[in-house]
């Protein structure tokens, strides 16, 4: 575009100072996002805006308030264009090594098994892609690898370059214990076997540049979430949970470990509530209603959304077939979609709080 002689464009600037991230809450201009301000000779505006994840869940109540802080000055048109660079979380201390490419690793979780935590896992790292992230996913649940039947891959990952290529599959590269043994053939491993197998996935694969890697943990507060904390930097987790009153209690102390870890939480979802009837439409609450989501208010913890307990989603897995993928204009997929808009905001939440907390204040003698 020409010079602009009228000065309009520090106007603009000046104005969008003003518009906070709706998340961070602190202006576009100090946090670097607005990458571009121009405006022509026809008075015609074009603005860059970078998200911090391209799956940024409040992508129009952004564009709106730019709109809304521009809208008393002279432009003839106002073009507002997004673009996303996903932050990185910055390592908490040297004894946790960064996995080359990963900008930001991310535990799904849960106090117990059964409460659908792969399959949310599963959805949500494809959830996660179809909003334009470079998303990876690493099963860690050594003793029951449910993720390639979930996701229907069969084939044996190959090493090149002494490096394990991960598995594409449904926009995502994924990576199992399950991938490299028979079906039916158990693993037998103590602890430090399986610390070694958690080291070997996150930096003996090769999982090039990814924004998101999900972590798909074993249920339980065992060796792999130790092993995971005191390897590599967790931007967070997320915790699974089902309505039900011994479901809350286990959640509560899968919460309390990620605390003590020091892995930020994320946010809980809330799994398998309510049933709608396919015949009648009536909705029946099978495992209570509300009290997960009643626990997250209590722990402070976001509250990311909930999936209702469906035949579909059952099948989808079963089948190897996903929901997110098969379904993916369905009512479940949108929910799984909004379940991963509202985690990739977090994640821009947390990596702002670990970069302004490892800002050090130097006193300067006068």
């Amino acid at each position: 575009m020409s010079p602009d002689p009228s000065g309009l464009r520090a106007q603009i600037l000046e104005r969008l100072a003003t518009v906070n991230d709706p998340e961070i809450h602190r202006s576009l201009v100090e946090l670097g996002m607005v990458k571009r301000a121009e405006v022509n000779d026809a008075r015609e505006a074009s603005i860059e805006i970078q998200l911090t994840t391209p799956a940024c869940p409040l992508k129009g109540k952004i564009r709106e308030d730019i709109e809304a802080a521009l809208a008393d000055l002279d432009l003839a048109a106002v073009e507002i264009e997004f673009s996303a660079d996903v932050t990185r979380r910055r390592a908490p201390d040297a004894d946790r090594q960064e996995i080359p490419g990963v900008r930001n690793v991310l535990a799904v979780g849960a106090g117990k098994g059964g409460v659908g935590k792969s399959t949310i896992a599963c959805n949500l790292a494809i959830a996660l892609a179809q909003e334009g992230a470079r998303v990876g996913l690493l099963d860690t649940d050594i003793y029951g690898p449910n993720l390639p039947l979930m996701l229907g891959i069969t084939e044996r990952p190959i090493v090149r370059d002494e490096k394990i290529i991960p598995i594409e599959a449904h926009g995502i590269r994924m990576m199992s214990i399950g991938l490299l043994i028979s079906e039916e053939e158990p693993v037998i491993w103590r602890g430090p076997m399986l610390h070694t197998a958690v080291r070997q996935f996150l930096f003996d694969v090769a999982w090039g540049e990814l924004d998101y890697l999900v972590v798909d943990m074993p249920p339980g507060t065992g060796d792999v979430s130790l092993s995971m904390s005191q390897t590599v930097p967790v931007t967070g987790a997320v915790v699974v949970c089902t309505p039900s009153a011994v479901a809350v209690q286990d959640v509560r102390k899968a919460v309390r470990m990620f605390a003590q870890l020091q892995i930020p939480v994320l946010g809980l979802v809330e799994n398998m509530r309510g049933f709608v009837c396919p015949h009648c439409g009536e909705a029946t609450d099978i495992f209570s209603s509300g009290e997960a989501e009643a626990m997250a208010r209590q722990m402070h913890i976001p509250y990311l959304g909930h999936v209702p307990l469906s035949p579909e989603v059952r099948a989808a897995g079963d089948t190897g077939r996903p929901l997110q993928v098969v379904a993916k204009d369905g009512p479940i997929a949108s929910i799984f979609s909004g379940i991963a808009r509202n985690l990739a905001g977090q994640v821009a939440v947390a990596n702002f709080q670990s970069h302004r907390d490892s800002l050090v204040q130097i006193d300067v003698p006068e």
